[in-house]
């Protein structure tokens, strides 16, 4: 059998492999590429593999660079099953739908600015813009009301004057239909996925249901067992158990271990330390009259941060300013997280459900609910926090209340995840680190959304220990602190710095270790 690798190669997203055997393929993970609109586009486009011939798909988790394109395999004759842990198929029940609204509401977006340009250039016979009055005649051809766009009037605009049309990747009908496709596993139980071929999962301690699974393949008496992480998380946290160290006696030995990579040459801050810097950023900001704008991932991130929120007002560390949480996604996410307390650890129960207290509910606490109360959030001038997707800063509603936010000084946009390159959080960081590297002099870095600059005066703070990917050494707790024996390692899940600097340091260890490239095959003989 052999092991061809599609995604999340030298990168971190897209993740998606293929197991092949005399008699199956079988994919592990189905996510989307995240990161330039285009180029991403381009990629999610096409489908590595023929969904057709894919015999069953193994889900790491729900988080969409693991999950993100299950839709379009299973629109395109994929008949097969996705074998996942139970929490991460009902968080895919929300992930894809989600997602597919996004496709949606884009392509919608990207169609509705191609006719408007277009009638732009007709009215003005492509000299020069058109007046304000004009414009407000475009719109009103081409939306109902303020904020809903006339499909109907931009596709017949689009097909008569033959202009490129935008389809979503895929629609919510075909994400509904998905979720036809999903088996929910308990961890340890093992299932049959091909001929001979089996899976086991075991937590990796990333996010609620996460898992590292254990696939085991049975020829003429000998066994061959492939590890693939996942997302692997980090030690000590709140909530969900740690990752995985003790493994049973037949899947012990892993002939290829497929091992994330993403913070193979960082160290976080110590998880004891993440309340009391969250704390310190806090009162500080609150001190200033500001308020803490958090972009957080729906999935994991808001509930860790709602958590230690819960902690410190419960506390009395902080002021008790209000916690909005302004994400749907993140609503229903948190909902699955209350459904699954059989997943929590030892000090969440001892903190939180021994007292009958639910740690993701609170006085101070507010979930968001519609576009309006968002609107009037951003326009209030008293001190609160808000976390707010998406988590990188590439959509969402962070965007909008960074928007009413990011040029004022006294608030704090507080990082609390990993930022791939070349998205919009990594821009604000890195802009944000090199006005402090020269102390603030000069006038503030800009930053251009919304077809407008902003100058980033608020305060950015990254917190590296909220990560929920583990550092360089609590991967490695995973090899030398377990009880598994690995023959090999491919490092995925990384950008190429990170894994080639992972890969010598595993080297030094005595581990075989490559770093497959995209499309690159490795054999389990």
């Amino acid at each position: 059998m052999h092991l061809t690798f599609h995604g999340a190669t030298r990168e971190v997203t897209g993740s998606f492999h293929m197991l092949t055997t005399e008699h199956d393929r079988i994919v592990l993970d189905c996510g989307l590429f995240q990161g330039r609109r285009k180029e991403a586009e381009a990629k999610n486009r096409v489908l590595p593999v023929d969904p057709e011939g894919i015999t069953n798909i193994v889900l790491s988790h729900a988080h969409l660079d693991h999950s993100g394109r299950i839709p379009m395999v299973t629109e395109k004759g994929f008949n097969g099953r996705i074998f996942c842990t139970r929490a991460t198929a009902r968080a895919c029940e929300y992930m894809l739908r989600d997602s597919a609204k996004i496709q949606e509401g884009d392509a919608a977006y990207l169609n509705y600015k191609t006719a408007r340009n277009f009638l732009s250039k007709l009215k003005s016979g492509g000299q020069k813009k058109v007046s304000k009055e004009e414009m407000a005649e475009i719109k009103l051809l081409l939306k109902r009301g303020r904020h809903r766009l006339n499909d109907e009037a931009i596709a017949a605009l689009l097909l008569e004057h033959q202009l490129e049309i935008i389809t979503p990747l895929y629609s919510m009908e075909s994400a509904e239909e998905s979720l036809s496709y999903f088996n929910g596993i308990p961890y340890k139980h093992t299932v049959t996925i091909g001929k001979n071929v089996e899976c086991t999962f075991y937590d990796a301690g990333h996010i609620l249901g996460s898992a590292m699974t254990v696939i085991g393949k049975e020829t003429e008496g000998r066994r061959k067992n492939i590890l693939f992480t996942g997302d692997i998380g980090r030690f000590n946290k709140p909530i969900i158990e740690d990752p995985t160290l003790e493994f049973s006696d037949e899947h012990r030995e892993i002939d290829l271990l497929i091992m994330e990579s993403t913070y193979g040459n960082r160290l976080h801050d110590p998880v004891k330390d993440m309340k009391p810097q969250l704390k310190k950023v806090l009162k500080e900001t609150f001190a200033r009259g500001g308020s803490v704008l958090i972009p957080a991932f729906a999935f994991g991130r808001t509930q860790e941060i709602i958590y230690y929120l819960h902690e410190l007002y419960l506390e009395g560390e902080v002021p008790p300013m209000p916690v909005y949480v302004d994400s749907p996604l993140a609503t229903n996410i948190t909902h699955v997280f209350g459904e699954h307390p059989e997943t929590y650890d030892e000090d969440t129960h001892e903190t939180f459900l021994e007292d009958g207290l639910n740690p993701f509910k609170f006085e101070h606490l507010k979930f968001v609910q519609t576009v309006e109360e968002s609107m009037a959030l951003n326009r209030d001038t008293r001190s609160h926090i808000v976390l707010s997707g998406s988590g990188m800063c590439e959509g969402g509603r962070i965007l909008h209340h960074l928007r009413h936010k990011i040029h004022d000084a006294r608030n704090t946009v507080l990082i609390v995840g990993y930022m791939g390159s070349n998205t919009f959080g990594r821009q604000i960081q890195d802009k944000a680190e090199a006005y402090e590297t020269n102390k603030r002099r000069g006038p503030a870095p800009t930053v251009r959304f919304y077809n407008k600059e902003y100058p980033l005066r608020a305060q950015v703070v990254t917190l590296g220990g909220f990560s929920a990917h583990g550092d360089r050494d609590e991967l490695l707790k995973v090899l030398t602190g377990s009880n598994l024996e690995v023959k090999k390692i491919a490092l995925v899940h990384g950008e190429e710095e990170q894994s080639l600097s992972f890969k010598t340091v595993l080297e030094e260890k005595g581990f075989e270790v490559t770093v497959p490239y995209q499309g690159q095959t490795m054999y389990v003989s």
